[in-house]
């Protein structure tokens, strides 16, 4: 029996065997043409292309079906490549100088491009050369006339095992077949982990050099949640991984009977528990889970999938749309978090080595008014449908927070001089995300009307880990004693203000840190609608008395480890 340890992309816990999925490789003789052939292979090249970009589109609208939008967006970066007219232009420029056969020349083309993104610093630029390689072998066996190996022809419930899996493999194999992933690269932004939770399989990634201690057949058990694969695992421990299985099955059924109930705890105060969407689209998601309300919209991915700038109509119409949508609850709209792992050709956004810490979020905001000011004024315009607030990304000091302000304000004035209704009262927020908010968030407290804890970037910058990076994602601890005293001292400083607080980062999805966040006064969580049924069936299970006793408890102990070992225990019991 041998234990590996990977990064948990998608949680829950399966077993069986493993499928060893090959890398495909092609090997192309360079083989010379006559000039007088030119013409015929820069036609094969073009049909290829086609041929390419019919399959992607047909299982693009496939994926729209059975997944949703969100998911089959993923292929809009693969038609772009076949789109790009700088390598299509260098590929018959080679054929016509060099008078090679086609297939040769694009291979040749294909992994210099590859090869200058595999230098890129970025991790999430980086995993994008999936994309790029998917899209190119796809070519090539079009231009070789072979045919694909699909994990769609399987024939039995396996594990599948790879190096590294594309958004097709993915997309066009056999899902009843495919209870789990395990992958040597990624990350929690690549396609597989995106996949994977869309899915609801557990997947693990990022195994490295380990990955090749499993070999085809070996029995496997995955455990998404923990990030953990044991191979051929001995008889008691299969038993303890099966009852396991068994039961969060079972407490899967029970977190659906709650979904339309309200969170109440046992002694009768009430959380409110949103859902985190990108896109209108997910609102039928949102009702279908319970979920009372949208606690972040992440407006930027409006801009995404793109060539041009969305207009303040297209704002305005998209915002709307989610409040009526959504009404009688709230919807809060974050501003433009661009930067970051989200760079938009649209705008001239410089290349940065640090881009998290760079120009994004607010800072690119004030810095572009005139972008800013259009979505104010449509957030403002659509506020009269529904109950819509708005909040401030990566806001981290009292400054930024009134230029902000004055921006807004300048708004509402330009509504109020041609008679524009809006929200008069509109509530307005901002993101705790990084360390100098949360340590001063006793005066922001005095500026805003909410704080929403945004959990994903407060613990990289606290902890000083890139949360995209493999190599030290296992340093990424929301459960770091210095992580729970930072949210206990926002939640204080709010609620001294009279202000209400949610958190919209993955922790506040994370079951295991639901009674801790409870008892440290959390007002509103908001997370993937998939994960809302369970948040509800904890908070209906809990007193405020004993959430706070669990809190006090969690705080008293000095390591992550500690403090993740007693979670885990208090909520088995919370779970019967």
């Amino acid at each position: 029996m041998i234990t590996l340890k990977g990064i948990a992309a998608a949680p829950g816990i399966n077993i069986a065997p493993a499928y060893k999925f090959g890398k495909e490789e092609f090997e192309i003789p360079m083989q010379p043409i006559k000039a007088e052939d030119i013409p015929l292979q820069i036609q094969l090249f073009e049909e290829s292309l086609i041929a390419t970009r019919k399959e992607i589109i047909e299982l693009q609208k496939r994926i729209a079906q059975e997944m949703g939008q969100e998911e089959a967006q993923i292929f809009d970066a693969h038609l772009l490549v076949l789109e790009d007219r700088m390598l299509i232009e260098e590929v018959i420029s080679r054929l016509k100088k060099d008078q090679v056969n086609v297939p040769y020349i694009f291979s040749e083309v294909l992994k210099k491009y590859i090869q200058v993104f595999s230098k890129i610093e970025d991790e999430y630029l980086r995993e994008r050369i999936a994309d790029l390689n998917d899209v190119g072998k796809r070519v090539l066996r079009n231009l070789l006339g072979k045919e694909h190996r699909s994990l769609k022809d399987l024939q039995e419930r396996v594990v599948v095992v790879a190096h590294d899996l594309s958004p097709s493999d993915t997309a066009a194999m056999h899902k009843q077949m495919v209870c789990a992933f395990v992958t040597d690269i990624g990350g929690k932004t690549s396609h597989t982990a995106i996949m994977a939770k869309s899915l609801e399989i557990p997947a693990v990634v990022g195994l490295g050099e380990t990955i090749n201690k499993i070999k085809a057949g070996d029995m496997l058990i995955v455990d998404g949640t923990m990030g953990v694969v044991i191979v051929n695992p001995d008889e008691e421990t299969l038993r303890i991984y099966r009852e396991e299985e068994q039961k969060l099955r079972g407490v899967a059924e029970k977190f659906l009977q709650v979904k339309d109930l309200p969170a109440v705890t046992l002694d009768g105060r009430t959380i409110d528990v949103a859902a985190n969407i990108e896109l209108p689209d997910e609102i039928p998601s949102v009702k279908v889970h319970g979920g009372q309300g949208i606690g972040l919209y992440r407006s930027e991915f409006f801009y995404m999938n793109r060539k041009d700038a969305p207009t303040e109509e297209e704002h305005f119409h998209a915002y709307k749309y989610v409040a009526e949508e959504m009404k009688p609850y709230p919807v809060i709209i974050r501003t433009l978090d661009l930067g970051g792992d989200k760079f938009l050709s649209q705008f001239d956004m410089p290349k940065e080595i640090k881009p998290f810490l760079g120009w994004r979020a607010i800072r690119f905001c004030l810095a572009n008014p005139d972008i800013f000011k259009m979505q104010l004024r449509a957030i403002l315009r659509a506020s009269v449908y529904g109950k819509l607030k708005l909040m401030y990304p990566m806001i981290t000091s009292i400054d930024e927070l009134k230029q902000a302000n004055t921006i807004l304000e300048e708004c509402k004035e330009e509504l109020r001089k041609i008679r524009q209704p809006f929200d008069e009262e509109i509530e307005v927020g901002v993101m705790i995300e990084v360390p100098s908010a949360a340590l001063t968030a006793d005066l922001l407290a005095k500026e805003v009307d909410f704080f929403s804890i945004g959990t994903n970037d407060l613990i990289q910058y606290a902890l000083a880990v890139d949360r995209t990076n493999e190599k030290v994602a296992y340093l990424y601890e929301p459960a770091h004693p210095a992580v729970l005293r930072m949210i206990k001292s926002i939640i204080d400083a709010a609620h001294a203000n009279n202000i209400w607080v949610g958190m919209c980062g993955e922790m506040a999805s994370d079951e295991i840190f639901t009674p801790v966040l409870l008892g440290l006064g959390l007002d509103e969580f908001s997370m993937p609608s998939l994960a809302v049924p369970q948040i509800k069936y904890i908070l209906r299970s809990l007193s405020m008395a004993e959430a706070r006793k669990i809190a006090e408890e969690a705080l008293s102990l000095t390591t992550a480890k500690a403090v993740e070992s007693f979670m885990q225990s208090k909520l088995k019991e919370i779970l019967k």
